[in-house]
């Protein structure tokens, strides 16, 4: 038998974490998607509801999401996503003040763009218990594909059309048409056009 207060304390983290699955607040997620011609596939993970009422989440018309998209930003942390935009498979955004992608941008299967990063500098306090810090925020610029597993991290800015290879981390700008990869990620060459 679980303790009456053990048994609060799940059901109490079950609601939180689980709340995007409740059938009323699924409901709610797509009505406020479909208000704004967007589409998910489920599982649409994260704080997404309460962003999208609190104005904190801007999406353009036309944005996609496939499942296991996650989202989050605490308290007043924005994140703005262009119309026309589609994150693939289990893509994640994490903001700590902002983060914003373009308009038709992809990002392909398991990409993370954040601006923040976890502190990690007191020695007395566990690491999850210490918060982020952050460069400032991140931008990717319209018409941005980040092949699959990129890492965008904060304070970059992603110019306009540009091309991010597979597995690459993104740690410093990246200038518009260009096509970079690597860890950490350089430009290659330009992208060119016939």
């Amino acid at each position: 038998m679980i303790e009456p207060a053990k048994a609060r304390l799940w059901l109490q983290k079950w609601r939180w974490y689980e709340r995007n699955a409740l059938p009323w607040n699924r409901a709610r997620i797509h009505l406020e998607l479909a208000r704004r011609e967007c589409f998910a596939r489920w599982p649409l993970e994260g704080n997404v509801l309460e962003m999208l009422r609190e104005g904190r989440l801007e999406l353009g018309p036309h944005v996609l999401f496939e499942p296991g998209v996650w989202i989050t930003g605490p308290d007043t942390a924005q994140i703005r996503i262009g119309g026309g935009s589609f994150l693939n498979r289990n893509v994640m955004v994490a903001a700590s003040e902002l983060v914003e992608i373009g308009e038709h941008c992809m990002l392909a299967n398991g990409c993370f763009v954040t601006d923040g990063n976890h502190r990690f500098d007191d020695p007395e306090r566990p690491v999850p218990w210490q918060g982020f810090t952050s460069k400032g925020p991140t931008y990717i610029g319209d018409n941005v594909w980040c092949g699959a597993n990129v890492v965008v991290t904060s304070g970059v800015t992603i110019g306009e059309r540009c091309v991010i290879g597979a597995n690459s981390v993104v740690t410093t700008d990246i200038p518009a048409h260009s096509i970079a990869a690597g860890t950490p990620a350089k430009v290659l060459r330009p992208v060119t056009y016939a």
